[in-house]
């Protein structure tokens, strides 16, 4: 097993040196609401090989994909609310703003639409777990800048290991931006640990 699938949850847990609040169990019932663009669509593989549909698996929970495929965070900003209002989920994993990057959209722009979809759901209560997405590198990848500030400016929990570390790895994507399907195993899979390890299961 890959050193960085054991040790991921080291800045899953800290984000600049500050640690996030721990997580409230998720009872059986629980809902949780996947968030996103194409990386939680599942692009690149099958529906059932999506990172939500696996997660259902190891988590027990329902979780509902609710990833569109192209989405840019504004518009992801405004469309957000009617879903947390829809399904009332304990919990709100948000994989948000890599079609920003994509697009060269203004730095700040991203981070004040990201900022205002973990505002709407501690609005209601909801809970979040981001995950950091890649920019693209000469050497390496690694998550762009503002998913750490807003990890420590908002207090929640994220990873920002587990993406740029699938899309570095050729046998894990189906292409230049997309997991595959073990790509998306191995998504679902640290994201259980980080919900394990945060106190959620």
């Amino acid at each position: 097993m890959k050193k960085w699938i054991i040790g991921f949850s080291l800045l899953s847990l800290f984000a600049c040196g500050k640690e996030a609040p721990k997580l409230g169990k998720l009872p059986e019932e629980a809902v949780i609401l996947a968030f996103g663009d194409s990386l939680t669509y599942g692009t690149g593989a099958s529906a059932e090989h999506a990172y939500p549909s696996i997660l259902t698996a190891l988590t027990g929970r329902e979780v509902i994909n609710e990833g569109v495929p192209g989405e840019i965070s504004r518009e992801g900003r405004q469309r957000l609310p009617r879903l947390l209002d829809e399904y009332h989920p304990n919990l709100l994993i948000l994989i948000h703003g890599g079609n920003d990057i994509l697009q060269q959209i203004n730095v700040a722009e991203t981070r004040e639409n990201l900022k205002a979809m973990i505002a709407e759901a501690k609005q209601r209560d909801i809970p979040v777990v981001m995950l950091g997405v890649p920019k693209f590198g000469l050497i390496s990848l690694h998550s762009a800048e503002i998913y750490a500030e807003l990890a420590q400016s908002e207090q929640v929990p994220i990873d920002l290991e587990t993406l740029p570390n699938i899309l570095s790895t050729n046998s894990l994507k189906s292409d230049t931006v997309h997991p595959n399907e073990q790509g998306y195993q191995k998504l679902a899979e640290n994201i259980a640990t980080l919900l394990r390890e945060q106190g959620a299961l």
